[in-house]
């Protein structure tokens, strides 16, 4: 989206330098995109069986990375490292307006990937966003700048927003954890290391060899969240004759109201949860997320 220096700049040619998210202000005097307001594609779009982005170590890159870099008379700086990054705020997304048009270091954007903006991560890198109103987890590749508007944490591309389920709100309540891989192929969630299969971290047990979940934090098999109860425990009935782990409804409040939560567990283990979470999508519970007690 931006690919600025820290010259200073005219505020007309600053505006027709940078390219901004669907979070971007309204008015936007640049010539290079084709739409002024951002949108949807037209027409459905099922991004049920959209694959996440897939985890890979990188070479470090200088493109999309300087640092400090300033846009709209704010300046950012960009970390040194991902590691052990993880915070919380809001996600938007932007998708039509800016498809096809380059990211931050120089790759072309594409709103049907599993993409991100990030002010502050380096890039490209990998983060794994989980809607805090759903459950729901991604994984994508964070290859661009922004969002620029308010106290917005991170954009998604449509695509991504769409499989946490927020695209028709256009923001989300969401937890981003960066995910870094060494050269060895070592993947760590947050700093912690990591299954990106199981989708939870895990830490290594030095005496046995094998894996297990930090102290204290069991792992749930969620299979979905209904604003009303009936439809949580009709799930829940359907649920006791296929498994015979305990299975919960689990009542939160969120900014956007109160949610009932279908899951299964606890597992001791990322194996026992990920064993349980393929029995029941071959059962016909497809919409499965694995998650921890904290989430």
């Amino acid at each position: 989206m931006v690919k600025v220096s820290d010259k200073r700049i005219p505020a007309l040619a600053l505006a027709a330098l940078l390219a901004g998210c669907a979070s971007s202000p309204e008015v936007d005097h640049s010539s290079r995109y084709t739409i002024k307001q951002d949108r949807a594609p037209s027409g459905s779009f099922d991004a049920s069986g959209l694959a996440d982005a897939t985890p890979r170590y990188e070479q470090p890159r200088t493109a999309g990375n300087k640092s400090p870099y300033t846009v709209w008379g704010k300046r950012y700086h960009v970390m040194d490292s991902n590691d052990g990054y993880v915070q919380r705020g809001t996600a938007s997304w932007y998708g039509e307006k800016f498809h096809g048009h380059k990211t931050s270091n120089g790759e072309v954007f594409d709103m049907y990937a599993m993409s991100a903006a990030h002010k502050s991560l380096r890039i490209p890198g990998y983060a794994r966003v989980t809607n805090l109103d759903n459950g729901r987890s991604v994984i994508v590749r964070v290859n661009d700048r922004g969002p620029f508007h308010g106290d917005r944490l991170i954009d998604l591309s449509y695509a991504a927003a769409k499989k946490l389920g927020y695209q028709s709100r256009g923001t989300a309540r969401v937890e981003v954890a960066a995910i870094t891989v060494r050269p060895d192929g070592a993947m760590f969630l947050a700093g912690k290391p990591f299954d990106a299969a199981g989708q939870a971290p895990v830490v290594a047990s030095q005496a046995s060899g094998t894996t297990e979940l930090a102290a204290g934090e069991g792992l749930f098999v969620q299979l979905g969240a209904f604003s009303q109860r009936d439809p949580a425990e009709a799930m829940r009935e359907r649920l006791l004759g296929v498994l015979d782990n305990p299975v919960r409804v689990r009542e939160i409040t969120t900014d956007n109201g109160r949610f009932h939560r279908v899951q299964v567990g606890p597992f001791k283990s990322e194996g026992d949860a990920r064993y349980a979470q393929n029995l029941l999508e071959s059962r016909g519970f497809r919409q499965s997320i694995v998650l921890t007690d904290s989430h």
